[in-house]
């Protein structure tokens, strides 16, 4: 596997970690147009008042679900699909969602992130049909369920004070692991690969958007 490193600073311009030539300040002035302004509240200052998000209820998730999926099937793709949330919702999905909200009220340190997203409810429901030798629901041997859950991109934060940087492997073996800090006054990309993909030249499309977004906000033409 391969890894490759970027780094954004906010201080002077300085060498570059990875394939990148130098390191562009995130703070371009003063005032309004500055696009990383320094504060006295930490990053994650905020962390222990967030509030605790409940999970969803399954027909919402499956509706989010098929949503995601229509875009990407055909009609008889399409309706197979939709046939299998339908039993799923109306049988054991219903009990191992039953199973799922009594686990997460005896869990109260932890929360579940909502949203549009469908992926770790449905992941949580397979994880206890499998804990508990459940036989596979049809929903999840769907050709569609596995189609959209090869994550050629998989993202992953970590912003600690005590953490410079981190990484991950990709998820499949044709992807990246994309794990990204987010500092007070750095941010920084790190990419893993297997051989059959090359991860310098994604990080240095990484840094291209970066540069133009900054020449956005700067008032500047892209640079093609």
């Amino acid at each position: 596997m391969v890894a490759r490193l970027l780094l954004l600073r906010a201080w002077p311009r300085g060498p570059a970690v990875g394939p990148g030539s130098l390191c562009r300040p995130l703070s371009s002035g003063s005032g309004s147009r500055e696009y990383l302004q320094r504060s006295i509240v930490p990053t994650m200052h905020f962390q222990d008042s967030l509030p605790r998000l409940p999970i969803p209820k399954l027909e919402d998730t499956m509706k989010r679900y098929l949503c995601a999926q229509k875009p990407l099937l055909d009609d008889d793709q399409f309706r197979k699909t939709e046939q299998h949330c339908k039993s799923f919702e109306n049988g054991i999905g219903k009990e191992l969602h039953k199973q799922l909200v009594a686990r997460d009220k005896r869990n109260r340190h932890t929360s579940y992130i909502s949203g549009q997203g469908f992926d770790r409810h449905l992941f949580a429901l397979r994880y206890l049909a499998a804990a508990k030798g459940t036989a596979l629901p049809e929903l999840y041997l769907d050709p569609a369920y596995g189609q959209i859950n090869h994550n050629i991109l998989s993202t992953s934060t970590l912003s600690s004070p005590a953490v410079n940087v981190g990484g991950f492997a990709p998820v499949v073996p044709d992807g990246f692991g994309i794990g990204y800090a987010v500092h007070d006054n750095w941010i920084g990309c790190n990419v893993s690969s297997y051989p059959g993909r090359n991860a310098r030249e994604f990080l240095q499309c990484v840094e291209k958007a970066l540069e133009d977004i900054f020449d956005v906000i700067d008032g500047k033409c892209i640079k093609t």
